[in-house]
């Protein structure tokens, strides 16, 4: 596999992997048609939950947008705009710098239990995971794949090592085999090996078997925050 090579004007991220992914066409085009057939019937049939939280968050904070959009950074280490229902206020960036050193996980991700920036629907809608919803729409637009390593902020990126640039290599995914296998209580660097491990040994059923096991997180899992 060719070297991807870092260029700002193009938003791409120097990619030098350990790994080589062997693409099978079959492959692919499966789990594209999956893709798109799973995230168009997934807009239409959770339309309705769309529309109670997106209220929902309105009323609680009427002056704040429903939507969050975040760069983040997918296939080949190429930037995209992720989207998600707004969970925390709406000056949760700036406040992170002042919340870094409460961070309560390892590695380049931030995690916080009880993140002061959560609003009260978004603690719900973390809860159950509803607020990963409008990511259906980048799976749409083929920035994202239902299934894949979750996709890292710019500045996570930036602390990446060779072993972690790895999960670059494929489409970042709305679920993958990190939050089917503990999520929030599993550690950065076990979460690569995780990603590596689905990369490597990725197939449809194996994607199919993630996208069922995370329909039964979505009633609400202990280890999402």
């Amino acid at each position: 596999m060719e070297q991807q090579i870092a260029n700002s004007k193009n938003n791409t991220h120097i990619i030098n992997p350990q790994i080589i992914v062997k693409d099978n066409y079959i492959y692919i085009l499966s789990k594209r048609i999956l893709d798109t057939v799973g995230a168009l019937i997934g807009l239409i049939v959770l339309s309705l939950v769309f529309m109670i939280v997106a209220i929902a968050i309105k009323v609680e904070d009427p002056r704040g947008p429903i939507f969050f959009s975040q760069i983040r950074v997918g296939k080949n280490g190429k930037e995209f705009k992720m989207y998600k229902f707004r969970s925390m206020v709406t000056d949760a960036e700036e406040r992170l710098q002042n919340l870094l050193t409460l961070n309560e996980t390892t590695g380049a991700m931030f995690k916080m239990k009880n993140d002061p920036r959560v609003t009260k629907i978004g603690q719900l809608i973390r809860k159950t995971s509803i607020d990963e919803l409008p990511q259906l729409w980048n799976v749409m637009r083929g920035d994202m794949s239902l299934v894949g390593p979750r996709p890292p902020l710019v500045r996570e990126v930036a602390e990446y090592n060779e072993d972690h640039k790895q999960r670059l290599l494929v489409k970042p995914g709305c679920t993958g085999l990190w939050q089917v296998s503990g999520r929030s209580n599993i550690g950065f660097e076990e979460m690569v090996k995780l990603d590596i491990h689905y990369i490597q040994n990725r197939n449809l059923f194996f994607d199919i078997k993630i996208i069922f096991k995370t329909i039964g997180l979505l009633t609400g899992s202990k280890d999402a925050y």
